[in-house]
């Protein structure tokens, strides 16, 4: 699993789509896929939303994480999430808005230890945090 971060339009989702333009690519925003395809590409977006859905919802963090979980391991395809750095340690006032960045928090940091390769995206500009520096390496191979 590849993650690709960073704050707010930053760039994240056209430094995937740069990524991943000659394979073919399932793309979901704000939700976990319903069925992953093993020969194709999975970009996994707009989780805190997905998060945020799911919390008004009802569902608990142990529900919401195990679901996580289960899209993780539901194939061998190569899964890109495409997650949003929130709120930078700003304590939202309300309630909801809270709980959401506080579970957001604790998944990414699942997320972030599961992860083979993690991106940070700042202002359109890639760092590599975790495995190999494959942007590199795709553009050394196209020349």
């Amino acid at each position: 699993m590849h993650i690709v971060f960073g704050g707010a339009f930053n760039g994240k989702r056209q430094y995937v789509k740069n990524l991943i333009q000659n394979e073919e690519a399932s793309w979901h925003e704000g939700m976990m896929p319903p069925l992953i395809r093993n020969d194709s590409v999975t970009v996994i977006a707009g989780v805190e939303r997905w998060v945020k859905d799911e919390l008004e919802q009802g569902l608990t963090e142990p529900q919401i994480i195990e679901q996580v979980k289960k899209t993780l391991s539901s194939s061998q395809s190569k899964q890109i999430w495409v997650l949003t750095d929130l709120n930078r340690g700003i304590v939202p006032t309300e309630r909801i808005e809270r709980e959401t960045r506080d579970l957001v928090g604790r998944m990414y940091q699942f997320l972030f230890s599961e992860a083979q390769q993690i991106t940070r995206i700042w202002y359109g500009i890639p760092q590599t945090i975790k495995g190999a520096d494959q942007n590199e390496n795709l553009h050394e191979n196209r020349g």
